[in-house]
């Protein structure tokens, strides 16, 4: 019995140590300057800082889609595609727009920038070395876009309505923009809900939040949180009274 109970306590402390070993071998050694990239249609092209804290790394860059399963050719280039880095070093990368695309020319397209490091092989047999790829949104402006971003999230129309037989709170986004939320909070009184995870709601898009209560409450302070173009988050305030539609101020710092 003692021989078995300290066999399974070495098994453990080897399965432990292996995960300690792995995790510190795939620490990202490269980090972004930026939790997004804006691309302003009115210039050729926009561009990210990629910085090496540690190793000798290759590093890999691409553009995706934000259409599931979406495999035409998309209008953008980086470069480099393939990049090797030293220790401490850091390396710019350039998003080039190639025109002549079926992009919308009046509303913001969101893509997908990927950079992935390929750590520089080393010997060993309890090494794992993962090439770990970071991914942020690229948001595409053409030139002929109207308004700003800091004005859409403002412009949000925010309503207590009855949906499909269920209360719910209607969120209407008119602007040309892509708005990122990252919380939505509702507070009538004795009902206070968390009412979403993090989304973000398109250009013309109306979505319908769920409430827990089957009819919406007649008057409701919203408060919700918005993702800003520098990857801050700002706090915004509504007043919600019988069910009419209501716009969003910025909370004051």
């Amino acid at each position: 019995m003692i021989s078995l109970t300290i066999r399974n306590f070495m098994t453990r402390v080897m399965l432990l140590t292996a995960c300690l070993i792995f995790s510190l071998s795939s620490q990202a050694a490269i980090s972004l300057s930026g939790t997004r990239l804006v691309f302003d249609g009115k210039n050729k092209e926009a561009s990210i800082i990629v910085r090496n804290a540690t190793s000798k790394v290759l590093v890999q860059s691409w553009i995706e889609s934000d259409t599931p399963d979406d495999t035409g050719e998309l209008p953008f280039a980086v470069t480099p595609p393939l990049a090797k880095m030293q220790p401490n070093a850091q390396q710019l990368l350039r998003v080039l727009y190639a025109g002549n695309s079926k992009l919308p020319t009046n509303t913001e397209t969101v893509l997908w920038l990927n950079v992935q490091e390929v750590p520089e092989q080393v010997s060993g047999d309890n090494t794992l070395q993962l090439a770990i790829r970071q991914r942020i949104k690229l948001f595409y402006r053409p030139a002929g876009i109207t308004g700003t971003a800091a004005d859409a999230v403002t412009g949000l129309t925010w309503q207590l309505v009855q949906q499909a037989g269920k209360a719910t709170l209607k969120v209407v986004n008119s602007s040309a923009f892509h708005v990122p939320i990252n919380t939505v909070d509702l507070n009538a009184g004795a009902q206070q809900e968390k009412l979403s995870t993090p989304f973000m709601i398109a250009p013309g898009e109306t979505r319908y939040l769920p409430l827990k209560n089957g009819t919406p409450p007649t008057q409701a302070r919203l408060s919700f949180q918005a993702v800003n173009d520098y990857g801050g988050v700002e706090t915004f305030n509504a007043q919600l009274v019988n069910g009419a539609p209501a716009q969003a101020t910025r909370a004051a710092l």
